[in-house]
């Protein structure tokens, strides 16, 4: 898989929705030949008979419990000062289209 060819970066370009100039389809094909060249040697490690690693430092379930803390605030007192509440909340625009 070593090299992408110019063909194959426009393709990555279209589905990424990116216009790309001469110049930089000749760069990206350049550094993601180069990352997949290091993903290569990557994935022909012998890693036989070593376990996964997931979590270096011993730590286990570090959360912890909720506790409600009252601040001595009126949650109506922290909301009159908002542009607009509905029933006790922060209303904002909708963010999904």
């Amino acid at each position: 898989m070593g090299k992408l060819s110019r063909d194959e970066i426009i393709k990555l370009a279209q589905l990424a929705r990116l216009d790309l100039t001469d110049d930089e389809i000749a760069e990206y094909s350049a550094e993601l030949s180069e990352i997949l060249q290091y993903v290569e040697m990557l994935q022909s490690v012998d890693v036989t008979g070593l376990l996964p690693t997931n979590q270096v430092t011993g730590l286990t379930n570090v959360t912890r419990d909720d506790v409600i803390k009252d601040y001595g605030y009126a949650t109506t007192d922290l909301l009159k000062n908002l542009p607009d509440v509905l029933d006790d909340h922060i209303k904002v625009k909708r963010m999904i289209g």
